[in-house]
């Protein structure tokens, strides 16, 4: 069984009546009902208000899959935790951001860019067209489906050149955008999913629940975890695996860790 936390950030479904009418237990919480019954993927949720995020050190490592929701308090994320879940997706936890979390500290982090796009909030048709058939994520799905209403998110997109392109989107006023894409970093998967305004029934879209259960598969790296992920130890002249001897200046000592 594959363990999935679904973050949200759980603010618009509290302050705008139509997000509440739509998601009346949380974008997460919609997000993980579609997963639990998917098979094979046991879902829960974690939220920006509970203590660390809902993300403390505990929490993650019991997490083999973290999905992202975010959009207008992506600057309340505290950078412990961050960090914290930087070093859980370099020790092999999977990640899936969605629409918005595009901006989220995590994925700038990751990414090392800006992450930036242009977009209009117009409730455009949005025709997602698979540009890689075979891949797990692209299962069961036909060549292109549609989303009668979305949020338009538009090219250049700002980030890493991909491992790959798995969907790329057009909107009826005329823009496209690469709406699936994955990377690796460290030993962890990450998927970018740009679906999701919160205004709009995305999620309860049978389509995007299967990208969504493809993707927490393919996310899921069966390993064990690694840990020390950041560690850069000074290695003495007596473990190395060829017979040496010292010579030239230093300019640590024995035993110094090295400047960081």
């Amino acid at each position: 069984m594959i363990r999935a936390t679904v973050w949200g950030e759980n603010v618009h479904e509290h302050t705008n009546a139509i997000v509440g009418e739509l998601y009346p237990d949380g974008l997460h919480g919609c997000i993980a009902a579609a997963l639990n019954a998917a098979g094979g993927i046991a879902a829960t949720t974690a939220t920006l208000q509970e203590p660390e995020h809902g993300l403390s050190a505990a929490r993650l490592a019991e997490t083999d899959v973290l999905l992202w929701w975010g959009h207008c308090a992506h600057g309340d994320v505290q950078d412990e935790v961050v960090e914290r879940v930087a070093e859980a997706v370099w020790g092999g936890m999977g990640l899936i951001l969605l629409h918005s979390s595009h901006f989220s500290k995590i994925f700038k982090r990751l990414m090392g860019t800006p992450c930036n796009l242009t977009w209009r909030e117009a409730g455009e048709r949005e025709r997602l067209w698979v540009t890689s058939r075979g891949h797990p994520i692209a299962r069961g799905l036909p060549d292109h489906f549609e989303l009668e209403h979305e949020e338009m998110y538009g090219e250049p997109f700002g980030v890493p050149e991909p491992l790959e392109t798995v969907f790329v989107s057009w909107f009826q006023g005329g823009e496209v955008f690469r709406s699936g894409l994955t990377w690796r970093r460290g030993a962890g998967n990450v998927f970018y999913f740009r679906p999701g305004h919160e205004t709009y029934p995305t999620f309860h879209d049978a389509n995007v629940q299967t990208v969504l259960a493809n993707a927490v598969r393919w996310a899921h790296n069966p390993a064990p975890r690694l840990t020390a992920v950041g560690d850069a130890p000074n290695v003495p002249v007596h473990k190395a695996p060829e017979k040496i001897e010292e010579r030239g200046p230093k300019l640590h000592s024995h035993g110094e860790e090295g400047f960081r």
